[in-house]
C-alpha cells in the first residue's frame, strides 16, 4: 500500500462514519500567535476544542501538514540520526466536538488498524494515564488486549495539557512491535525508553478537563477527543519497513542524492545521516516556500533559511561543490502530487527561492571562513587553545555556521570550542524569538468573549449601510466585560444587528456611527476578536453605552466605497500582474483601506519600468470597460473546481463567495467590491519595493486620491520647469545637465580640498607619536566629508608606511571616524576592531576590513573623547 492510497483509506473511513473530512490548514497558523508552525492536526480546531468557534458538523477528520523545529516539539537535532523523527510530516487525524468519547475513539482506532489496515494485533501494545480505568477497561475487557499488553504510565508521558488553563486530559497510544530481534527486552522498558523497536502509531487524547490556572480542574460539559498518528510512521509499518526513510515517501530522494553524489546508500558511515537530513530538509523547504514563507533572518524565515543552509552544508560533506537542494524539491513535488499538486504548479517559483538562498549562502561561507580564520589568530595570540563562545555564536548567527561545522573548523587548527558560552547565545536568541510568538495575554482577552454566541449578532450584507435598531449585547474595555461605556471612553460593543463589514481577508473593517436614546459612539472599526464574532471598536463621544440599550447604527457610505473600490482593484492588479509577469505571480498579502491599497505577491526581481506601465494600464482598460463584479456563494470544493484564485494561507469555510470581474478575474473573496469596473475611476501605481527576498509590494491608489496624486504631481512638474525655464519637453535634459555641472564642481572642490591636506599635511596637526616601535597618528579635522576624509586616510597611511591611523571630523552635523592600518600591522591590530569599539562612543555604528574601517553617529560632541579612547585602545592593542 502506496502513501497516497493509505491517506485516502484513512479519510474514507472515517467519512464512511460521519466525520466532516478538512483539508489541512496552512504551515502557517491561522489566529494562533502562540505557535511558530501548524504541529498538530488540533491546531485549526483549536478555538472550538476551546468553545470560541462553532462549526456545522460534530465530528471531522484531516490530514494536516505539520512542522515541529522549535520549542517543546522539537524534532530538529534527531533528523536522520533516528529512524522516525522528521521536521516537516503529515498527521492523521480524526476529531469529535462534544459527540462521541473514548469508547468510541478506542473503536474506531482499533478496527481502521486491524481490520483496515490490517496489521497484526499481536503486535500492538497500549498505553493509558495511570489514573484513567475507564480507557484500561476499554482496551482490556471491549477491544479484548491482554493485561500484559497495557501499560499505565504517568502525566509526562499520557496526559495533555494545552496550557496553564484550558481544555486537558488523559490521553492513550497505541504502539507497534517491529520485531523482538530487533531489541531484546520488556516491551514496557522499551516503550518508556523510546527504543526504534516500537513506534508510537496513534495517540488519542481524551480532553474530559478544564484546567483554571491554579491547579485545579473541572469536566468539561462537553467532552472532546483529538487523535493524531504520523503518515510517516505508519507507511513504514505498512510497507514493512522498520525504518520510515526506507518508505515510498522518502526513497526517492534518497536514491537521487545517492546517485548524484555516488554515495552508496546504506553505507553504515556519517554519509547516511547527511542524505537522509537533506531528504527530511528537501520536504520542509518545498512545503514551507509554497506555503508562502521566504527566508528571513528572524521567525519563520529564519527556521526556513537556516533548514536550506542546514541541508546546503551536508551535501557539502558528500561533495557537493554546487547548490543541488533546490532540484530536490521537483522530486519531493513528485512524490506529492497527488495529495498537494498545487507544489507542482508552484514548483518553479519555490525551486527560484531556494536555489538564491544556496546562492547566497555560498557566498556566506567564504566570508564566513575568513572571519572564522580572524578569530582562530585572536585565540592563538591570546595564549588560549579555546575559541570563544560568542565567536562561534557570531559564525553561527551572521554566516549561518553550525555549531558543528565551526568545531570542525576548530578541530583542524587545533582549538576547541566554547560550547557551554555558546549554548547560553543560542538561548538568549530562541528566547528574543519566542517573545514575538507568546499570545498567552491575547489568548485570555479572548476568553471574555466565551458567554457570546456568534449565531446572536446578524450581518445584514454589504448592500445595506444602516440599521434602525439593534440591540448592545455585550460591551468591552481593555479586554474585560462591562456594563457600560462612558462619554470619552474607548472600548468594544457587540450588537445584535450590524451593518459593519468586520476587518478581514487583508480589507479594513466598516467605520460609522452608533446612535442611541441618550449616547452616540464613533465605530473606529468593525473586526473578529474571535472566529465569526463580529465586534465593534468604539469611541464615546456623548453619553452612555449600557449593555441591553437599543441604537441604530450606520456606515460612513464614503469611506466604504472608496473601499470597495480599491479591493476591486487589487483583483484586477492581481489578474494584470499574472499577465505581464507570469503565472508564477501570487499574492502573498494585502492590505485594502478607503484612501490606498497595497498588494504583496511573489516575483524575484524589481518591476522594470515598462513593466509597471503595462500593469497600469491593463487594469485602467479594465475600469473603462465597465465590467460586472458578481458575486456567487458556493462550495468551496465548487470554488476550487471553477479555477478560482485562492489564497492558500486563507482560512476558508464551508461556504465561499466567488468573486468574478467580468471574464478577466475570478478570486476566493469574503470582502465588499464595486458593482462595476467603472466605479474605480482610475489607477495609479504610487511603489514598487521589494518585502522580502522573493516578494514584491506594490501600493497604488484609486478614484480621487489618485486623481489628486496624478494632479499634484502635475504642478510640481509645472513648478520645477518654471524654476529652470524651460518647457516641460526639455525638464529631464536640463536637470541632466545641472546634476553633470553638479558633479564636475564637487569633483573640482574635491581635488582642492586634497591639494590643501597634503600642503599642510606635516606642520600645524597632531605631531606622529609612537607605540611600541609602531607609528601613530589620532588627528581631527572638521568639515572633511567621508570621501576627502577616506582620502586624508590613505595619505596618513602613505606617509607613515608602516603605522596605524585614527581620523576625526564633523560634517554637516555628524560625527565620522576612520581608522587605518598599513598591510604589515594588520595580525597585531585590525581597524576594523577599532572602529567597533569606538563606534558606540559617537552614538553609531560602523565596521569594515582589517586595514581600513569608518563609523558615523550623532556624538558630535563625544568625538575627541572617541579619539583619545582610540589612542588608548591602539596602545593596549599593540
Amino acid at each position: 500500500m502506496n502513501a497516497q492510497d493509505i491517506r485516502e483509506t484513512f479519510l474514507d473511513y472515517f467519512s464512511r462514519r460521519g466525520h466532516k473530512v478538512v483539508a489541512s490548514s496552512s504551515l502557517l497558523p491561522k489566529d494562533d500567535p502562540t505557535l511558530l508552525f501548524a504541529n498538530a492536526g488540533m491546531n485549526q480546531f483549536k478555538n472550538v476544542f476551546l468553545g470560541l468557534e462553532r462549526r456545522s458538523y460534530v465530528r471531522a477528520a484531516s490530514i494536516q501538514k505539520c512542522m515541529r523545529v522549535s520549542g517543546k516539539h522539537n524534532d530538529l537535532d534527531q533528523v536522520g540520526r533516528t529512524a522516525k523523527h522528521h521536521t516537516f510530516f503529515e498527521m492523521l487525524g480524526n476529531f469529535s466536538f462534544g459527540d462521541y468519547f473514548k469508547k468510541e475513539a478506542v473503536a474506531f482506532a482499533w478496527e481502521l488498524i486491524t481490520e483496515v489496515y490490517h496489521i497484526d494485533k499481536d503486535r500492538l501494545y497500549a498505553t493509558v494515564y495511570e489514573d484513567d480505568e475507564e480507557a484500561d477497561r476499554i482496551w482490556r475487557e471491549e477491544i479484548g488486549l491482554p493485561a500484559d499488553r497495557v501499560f499505565r504510565f504517568g502525566t509526562t508521558d499520557n496526559f495533555w495539557e494545552m496550557g496553564d488553563t484550558g481544555p486537558c486530559g488523559p490521553c492513550s497510544e497505541l504502539h507497534y512491535d517491529f520485531a523482538p530481534l530487533l531489541e531484546p527486552g520488556a516491551p514496557r522498558d522499551l516503550i518508556e525508553s523510546g527504543s526504534d523497536r516500537f513506534v508510537e502509531l496513534w495517540n488519542l487524547v481524551f480532553m474530559q478537563f478544564e484546567q483554571d490556572g491554579k491547579g485545579g480542574r473541572r469536566p468539561l460539559p462537553r467532552p472532546s477527543i483529538d487523535t493524531g498518528m504520523g503518515l510517516e510512521r505508519l507507511t513504514a509499518v505498512l510497507q514493512g519497513k522498520t525504518s520510515n526513510w526506507d518508505t515510498d515517501l522518502f526513497m526517492p530522494l534518497i536514491e537521487d542524492v545517492s546517485r548524484k553524489t555516488g554515495r552508496e546508500y546504506p553505507s553504515g558511515d556519517e554519509s547516511d545521516v547527511s542524505i537522509r537530513i537533506i531528504a527530511d530538509h528537501a520536504r520542509s523547504i518545498a512545503f514551507l516556500i509554497g506555503d508562502g514563507i521566504m527566508p528571513a533572518n528572524d521567525g519563520r524565515g529564519y527556521v526556513l533559511r537556516r533548514l536550506i543552509r542546514r541541508a546546503f552544508r551536508q551535501g557539502q560533506k558528500l561533495g557537493f561543490e554546487e547548490p543541488f537542494v533546490h532540484a530536490l524539491l521537483g522530486v519531493v513535488a513528485g512524490i506529492m502530487r497527488d495529495a498537494y499538486p498545487e507544489l507542482t504548479s508552484s514548483l518553479p517559483l519555490i525551486s527560484r527561492i531556494c536555489r538564491a538562498e544556496e546562492e547566497r549562502f555560498s557566498r556566506t561561507l567564504s566570508s564566513g571562513f575568513r572571519y572564522f580564520q580572524e578569530f582562530a589568530r585572536e585565540t592563538r595570540k591570546a595564549g588560549s587553545r579555546v575559541l570563544a563562545g560568542e565567536a562561534a555564536f557570531k559564525l553561527y548567527d551572521t554566516f549561518g555556521f553550525p555549531l558543528d561545522l565551526t568545531r570542525e573548523l576548530a578541530q583542524e587548527e587545533g582549538i576547541t570550542v566554547d560550547e557551554a558560552v555558546f549554548q547560553n547565545e543560542l538561548e538568549r536568541q530562541k528566547t528574543r524569538a519566542r517573545r514575538t510568538w507568546k499570545g498567552d495575554a491575547r489568548m485570555k482577552e479572548k476568553k471574555a468573549y466565551a458567554g457570546i454566541s456568534p449565531s446572536s449578532v446578524k450581518y445584514v450584507g454589504a448592500d445595506k449601510g444602516e440599521v434602525a435598531e439593534s440591540r448592545v449585547l455585550a460591551l468591552f474595555k481593555e479586554g474585560k466585560r462591562v456594563n457600560a461605556i462612558k462619554e470619552g471612553e474607548t472600548g468594544e460593543a457587540v450588537l445584535s444587528l450590524t451593518p459593519f463589514y468586520a476587518e478581514a481577508g487583508g480589507q479594513v473593517g466598516d467605520a460609522g456611527l452608533i446612535k442611541g436614546s441618550h449616547a452616540s459612539a464613533l465605530v473606529e472599526t468593525a473586526y473578529y476578536p474571535v472566529p465569526d464574532l463580529r465586534s465593534h471598536k468604539i469611541r464615546m463621544l456623548s453619553g452612555s453605552l449600557a449593555e441591553g440599550d437599543m441604537v441604530a447604527a450606520a456606515v460612513d457610505e464614503a469611506r466604504r466605497a472608496a473601499t470597495r473600490a480599491n479591493h476591486t482593484a487589487t483583483h484586477l492588479l492581481h489578474a494584470a500582474l499574472r499577465s505581464v509577469l507570469g503565472e508564477h505571480v501570487k499574492q502573498a498579502g494585502s492590505l485594502v483601506g478607503p484612501d490606498r491599497l497595497r498588494f504583496d505577491f511573489t516575483h524575484f526581481q524589481a518591476l522594470a519600468e515598462e513593466e509597471i506601465t503595462g500593469v497600469e494600464t491593463i487594469v485602467n482598460e479594465k475600469i473603462r470597460e465597465n465590467l460586472p463584479v458578481g458575486i456567487d456563494e458556493m462550495s468551496l470544493e465548487e470554488g476550487l473546481r471553477s479555477g478560482a484564485m485562492a489564497i492558500f494561507e486563507e482560512k476558508y469555510g464551508e461556504r465561499v463567495r466567488l468573486v468574478s470581474v467580468g471574464e478577466y478575474s475570478r478570486e476566493l473573496c469574503g470582502g465588499v467590491h464595486a458593482g462595476t469596473t467603472g466605479e474605480i475611476g482610475v489607477f495609479k501605481i504610487v511603489g514598487e519595493s521589494s518585502v522580502a527576498a522573493g516578494m514584491r509590494r506594490i501600493e497604488a491608489l484609486t478614484g480621487e486620491e489618485a486623481i489628486e496624486y496624478i494632479q499634484e504631481n502635475d504642478r510640481l512638474i509645472h513648478a520645477a520647469a518654471a524654476i529652470l525655464s524651460v518647457s516641460r519637453k526639455d525638464l529631464l535634459a536640463q536637470i541632466a545637465k545641472l546634476q553633470e555641472h553638479l558633479k564636475e564642481k564637487e569633483h573640482e572642490i574635491r581635488t582642492l580640498r586634497r591639494s590643501k591636506v597634503r600642503e599642510t599635511g606635516g606642520a600645524d596637526e597632531t605631531p606622529m607619536r609612537e607605540v611600541k616601535g609602531v607609528s601613530v597618528l589620532v588627528r581631527r579635522r572638521d568639515g572633511l566629508g567621508p570621501a576627502e576624509a577616506r582620502a586624508e586616510m590613505d595619505d596618513i597611511k602613505n606617509r607613515l608606511k608602516s603605522g596605524v591611523g585614527l581620523l576625526g571630523t564633523v560634517h554637516e552635523g555628524k560625527a565620522l571616524l576612520i581608522a587605518g592600518v598599513t598591510k604589515d600591522l594588520t595580525a597585531r591590530i585590525q581597524a576594523g576592531a577599532l572602529i567597533k569599539r569606538l563606534a558606540p562612543l559617537i552614538g553609531g555604528g560602523g565596521g569594515g576590513r582589517p586595514d581600513f574601517a569608518q563609523a558615523g553617529g550623532a556624538g558630535v560632541d563625544s568625538l575627541d573623547k572617541a579619539l583619545s579612547e582610540g589612542f588608548r585602545v591602539i596602545e593596549e592593542t599593540l
